[in-house]
């Protein structure tokens, strides 16, 4: 078990915060929204691979399945541009609140997402081409959003001040 911690768990939580750190440093933009964006953009990746694979209701199926994925993560983003979107002292406390509660109690779930992650696009097609690729274009989404969403909701957020230019602090000042 320390060794799946120490090699598996633990640099994938490090490089989510990391991520998480990034997106914030570079669009100023809280670090929850970027698990949204990131299922927003792998279903944007499975749309266009589902036009140039797929035809017909296959096509239709598929589309509208993928559309429907994509309305919780656009009602997250349409409910944080309705609120605030700052991102200060109050909400980093709740998010890291929030993170610590899922690094301790998730542990084995984490881990049981990735494993599927990995195996399930490996599973034996089924006969048919169009389910096939359905069933294709299913664990490709999971593959791609289930572990980013369990990671980035379990890593350490960053503190409010690394992604405000005019907070940090001027070059060569003793703070």
């Amino acid at each position: 078990m320390n060794w799946i911690n120490r090699y598996i768990d633990e640099p994938l939580l490090q490089g989510a915060a990391t991520v998480m750190k990034l997106w914030h440093g570079h669009t100023g933009q809280r670090p929850d929204l970027l698990e949204p964006v990131w299922n927003l953009l792998s279903i944007a990746f499975l749309l266009i691979a589902a036009m140039q694979s797929l035809g017909g209701e296959a096509l239709w199926l598929s589309e509208a399945a993928l559309v429907m994925l994509a309305l919780p993560s656009v009602l997250k983003l349409y409910k944080a541009s309705a609120a605030s979107a700052e991102y200060d002292l109050k909400n980093y406390k709740a998010l890291r609140a929030t993170a610590l509660l899922k690094r301790e109690n998730e542990w084995a779930l984490r881990l049981a997402v990735l494993v599927g992650a990995l195996v399930l696009p490996l599973a034996k097609p089924v006969d048919d081409v169009a389910s096939a690729y359905f069933m294709l274009g299913a664990c490709l989404w999971f593959s791609l959003t289930a572990p980013a969403r369990f990671y980035l909701n379990a890593a350490e957020p960053p503190a409010p001040d690394e992604g405000d230019r005019l907070v940090r602090p001027a070059l060569g000042s003793a703070a």
